[in-house]
């Protein structure tokens, strides 16, 4: 089995899988609390985030013998805000808009302002998971960082995720992302070449 790791140009295939990947996930039940609706309004929201990185960012792909099984959108900060997000949001989110915007304004209060790669999505096709996908998409983008002296940053969503991020080099940040009346999720910043401690995911 090949695996090969490119530079993605296709919004939408990376939008779709990362919804396939968390749509279940606590943060999306939050966002969303109809079963129904989670899937497609993820699908729209993670391709717009997608596409935007496409112009102020990096996207990759992870190929398993020729099929996507990962993604992972990374943002050069600072970077230009959506244009038209909220009424983007707005036309497909409906009454679940207000809470897509709260959730932007919170994590964006705890978004570190220094230059910095904001990892903002990392997903892998759930069937595989555990086969070391995950820290190869990451391994990719931190020998750069690493080489350029950039540090990074992301919102682990879960405490597996955490532990894995823990293993690459994060460390976590002071407060944590509290949603009213949900999960919370885990700040966390990698200084250039943190070392990695042998994770798989």
């Amino acid at each position: 089995m090949t695996i090969e790791i490119t530079r993605m140009t296709d919004a939408a295939a990376a939008g779709g899988l990362i919804a396939e990947t968390f749509h279940t996930d606590e943060i999306t039940r939050w966002l969303i609390p109809r079963a129904e609706d989670r899937l497609p309004m993820q699908r729209r929201f993670f391709t717009m985030w997608s596409a935007h990185a496409l112009e102020h960012g990096d996207v990759y792909g992870i190929h398993e013998s020729g099929e996507l099984a990962g993604v992972a959108v990374w943002f050069t900060v600072p970077f230009p805000e959506i244009p038209g997000e909220q009424e983007a949001i707005a036309s497909f989110a409906g009454e679940n808009a207000e809470r897509y915007r709260l959730f932007g304004e919170i994590t964006e209060k705890l978004h570190p302002q220094e230059p910095h790669h904001y990892l903002a999505f990392l997903a892998l096709e759930r069937a595989r998971i555990g086969r070391g996908l995950g820290t190869r998409l990451l391994q990719e983008h931190h020998r750069r960082l690493d080489a350029e002296g950039i540090p990074a940053y992301l919102e682990a969503s879960s405490e597996a995720s955490r532990r894995l991020y823990l293993r690459h080099g994060y460390v976590d940040m002071p407060e944590l992302v509290r949603l009213p009346g949900g999960p919370v999720m885990y700040p966390m910043w990698r200084e250039p070449g943190s070392p990695a401690q042998g994770a798989q995911a």
